[in-house]
């Protein structure tokens, strides 16, 4: 939350099922909504504390429809807030209207949000580039100096000539919500395709400009996304994916309408969309989400059909010297490319390493579930050899071409990552590169090259390019450009990992971060971020934010890895999916059980943070120990399990979380929906002077991925039953909704949103755990 097939597919199921996702570069196979507050509201409501004597917030009423409720296989489920599922209805905008003004006007009263800021700022104020990557004859890097919005895309001849600029986001808008959201650069280095989506919106639109003399082009495809673009080899054209215009005006970004029948285009250059070729499309099945690929020496079209986010796909195949006139050709015929059946069921992940000529390198997950990397000539489908065996232990993460017959190859390691080179055709190891405890966030290389760009970050490194060079027989990582942070001393802070034992006994990693040395006496602040689902780690990064809670507010930052996540492979992933979901909840609450007994903090002074599926994972954890927290931050959150397959891409996660139409799978979801489960602590067994922690529900008007009704209808309900449902409430911590502007699930956020959110959101989890600030 990071190209088409050789890149593309996992880069699709990525893009349905995270957070957000960074900007690739061409051979990158990692994973990689801020307010525009309304003026504050006149009078400032009087806030909770963890004290809990404050008055109590007075909340916005909101219609309840009683009369709105569904049969789900004979149980009948009221859903009152349904009218928040139009985002168009003045009704549902009047409810954003005075939301917004609430969390402002208790956010006002967050004694350090203006320091947060200022320090936020102040660190994020340094230059940060990605690793460099070759096409044609010239290289291209992204740079962003500090405080640019977006980053922008230079071009230089060569690595120590002057970089010029190529494409710059920042001039698109004034307010820098036009984003760089996909790119691809022709074989021959002469032109560039690249989507931008606007105010954070998952819809892209293609645009073309020759590299020479920056000409624009008339080019221009809208409708498009979950897509890359891929190039064919004589510079002709490129595939991309879509969905098909809408029968009426909409605006692209607010809409919660259900994304069906994607499909796959062939745009050749100077034509209008409309006569773009359809190369592929499966009305039958209009829920899959499709990909296509020119494989790297450009003999072959790659199509990847996935159903749902499992790590799981179909994969034909196409030879372009095969068809007797081209790909144009079929512009007169109106049928679809003759595409080749190499797997056409969905028993395992197929990811292309390399090709030499019919004979494939694929990373697969078939029998492996912590993968492997196998061999088959496509033309001879019989016969699959092993070529890197599935370690004991550790994940395949990627395997990458380069200097002819070798690969580069990155496993994962107790949720770190290691490097080696290995040799193509036997898998045989070869070198194994140095390299810190950290994360491999690029690997910048094609087969062509002897040279490949390393990008690395840990907690505490904010980022370092290394070079390694591989003609020769001992290959040598060289710092290319390392990403320095003016006022942070990376020896004032520790970073351990420990294994806290599960429910069940299962061992949970989680990273702690803090100042060094600090004493277990229960009185750090911490906040406990997790994620846990779709096959997806969360693997060590760098965040300004976090290390100034550390370092300004005497915090402790811990990542918990729980199940759901890919960090030990499908085995972890699936442990934590379907009707194993409860596995990701009894993770997290054992990891702040953890850290209270070690000493490290206590129940009131834990602040549990997530977005996306992790916004579901704060929620339900909430609802099921409201006792254990002192402050809950849910970003994006899938928050209705009855009914998140009914909007946009919701349909995609039914293969991680079930779906309510299916009985059985309805009796897991209704078990810890957290729109389903709010109830009042004080009546239940959690004694009566227990209430809900603190919480702020963060989402954005443009989140077409995880639509803002479901934050909207969670926030409804838990004012309603916490807070205004009749005067015997004892829920004085405050219960707000952050609704951002002109913003979507997260990516392409501009950088002054990602400093106002961090601002917002750590000063509320201050103000709650009573922490105070420390120059």
């Amino acid at each position: 939350m990071l190209l088409l097939l050789n890149k593309s597919l996992p880069f699709l199921r990525r893009v349905l099922a995270s957070k957000s996702i960074s900007l690739p570069s061409p051979r990158n196979r990692r994973r990689g909504r801020t307010l525009l507050l309304l003026p504050r509201a006149a009078a400032a409501a009087a806030m909770g504390s963890v004290a809990g004597d404050a008055v109590r917030l007075s909340y916005p009423p909101a219609r309840r429809d009683e009369s709105v409720v569904d049969s789900y296989h004979g149980v009948q489920i009221p859903d009152p807030y349904r009218w928040l599922e139009d985002p168009d209805a003045e009704e549902t905008k009047q409810f954003v209207e005075r939301q917004v003004e609430l969390a402002e006007s208790v956010l006002a009263e967050c004694g350090d949000r203006e320091a947060l800021r200022r320090e936020v700022t102040r660190l994020f104020d340094h230059p940060r580039h990605g690793a460099p990557f070759r096409r044609g004859d010239k290289y291209f890097h992204f740079h962003n100096s500090g405080l640019q919005a977006q980053s922008v895309l230079y071009v230089q001849d060569d690595l120590d000539a002057e970089a010029d600029v190529l494409l710059d986001p920042n001039t698109l808008s004034k307010d820098g919500t036009v984003a760089l959201s996909t790119y691809s650069i022709s074989e021959d280095g002469k032109y560039i395709a690249y989507g931008l989506s606007e105010s954070g919106s998952d819809w892209i639109t293609i645009h073309v400009m020759r590299i020479a003399d920056r000409q624009p082009m008339p080019d221009k495809l809208s409708w498009v996304k979950f897509s890359s673009i891929s190039w064919t080899h004589d510079g002709k054209g490129f595939f991309y994916g879509r969905y098909p215009a809408p029968q009426v005006e909409l605006d692209a970004g607010t809409e919660t309408n259900i994304n069906l029948n994607h499909q796959i285009y062939y745009h050749v250059m100077g034509s209008d969309q409309s006569e773009d070729i359809l190369c592929w499309k499966d009305p039958d099945n209009p829920k899959y989400t499709i990909g296509a690929s020119v494989t790297e020496d450009g003999k072959y079209i790659i199509l990847g059909t996935y159903d749902g986010c499992d790590p799981v796909n179909k994969l034909y195949y196409c030879e372009i010297s095969s068809l007797p006139q081209g790909i144009e050709g079929f512009k007169e015929t109106k049928d679809m490319l003759p595409f080749v059946k190499l797997i056409d069921n969905f028993d395992a992940q197929y990811q292309v390493v390399a090709n030499d000529g019919d004979e494939f390198t694929f990373l697969t997950n078939k029998n492996a579930p912590k993968n492997k990397l196998v061999r088959v000539n496509i033309k001879k489908p019989e016969l699959w050899t092993d070529v890197l065996a599935e370690h004991e232990r550790d994940v395949l993460e990627s395997a990458d071409a380069v200097n002819g017959n070798q690969l580069v190859v990155c496993y994962m390691s107790d949720v770190k990552h290691t490097l080696q080179i290995r040799d193509l055709i036997t898998g045989n190891l070869l070198n194994q590169l140095p390299l810190e405890i950290g994360s491999v966030s690029e690997v910048s290389c094609r087969r062509e090259d002897k040279e490949v760009f390393i990008g690395f970050t840990s907690f505490l490194s904010p980022g370092i390019t290394y070079r390694c060079n591989l003609s020769s027989t001992t290959p040598e990582m060289k710092v290319f450009r390392e990403i320095s942070v003016p006022g942070f001393d990376r020896t004032s802070f520790e970073v351990k990992q420990i294994f806290v034992p599960s429910k069940d006994g299962t061992k949970i990693p989680m990273f702690i971060m803090s100042k060094k040395d600090i004493e277990l006496d229960g009185s750090h602040p911490t906040l406990l971020y997790g994620y846990g689902g779709f096959n997806i780690s969360i693997t060590p990064s760098f965040s300004v934010s976090r290390l100034v809670l550390c370092k300004n507010m005497g915090s402790v930052v811990c990542i918990a890895n729980i199940r759901g996540g890919g960090e030990y492979g499908e085995e972890w992933h699936k442990a934590g999916a379907l009707a194993k979901k409860q596995n990701c909840f009894d993770d997290f609450i054992a990891c702040a059980e953890f850290l209270i007994s070690a000493g490290y903090t206590s129940n009131k002074k834990i602040c549990i943070e997530g977005g996306s599926n992790g916004g579901l994972l704060v929620a339900a954890c909430i609802n099921q120990r409201p006792d254990l927290f002192g402050c809950a931050l849910a970003h994006v959150g899938v928050m209705d399990m009855l009914r998140f397959h009914k909007f946009t891409i919701g349909h995609a996660w039914t293969t991680d979380y079930g779906c309510s139409d299916k009985e059985e799978e309805f009796n897991w979801l209704i078990k810890y929906s957290p729109l389903h489960n709010v109830r009042k602590p004080w009546e239940q067994s959690f004694g009566n002077h227990c209430q809900y922690p603190a919480t702020m529900l963060l989402t954005a008007d443009h989140d077409d991925r995880v639509v803002p009704l479901h934050s909207l209808k969670l926030l409804a309900t838990l004012q309603y039953v916490l807070c205004t449902s009749n005067e015997d409430t004892r829920q004085t911590n405050p219960i707000i909704g952050r609704i951002d502007r002109k913003s979507g699930h997260g990516a392409g956020r501009p950088t002054k949103k990602m400093i106002d959110e961090a601002a917002d959101r750590y000063s509320f989890m201050a103000k709650m755990l009573g922490t105070t600030w420390t120059e």
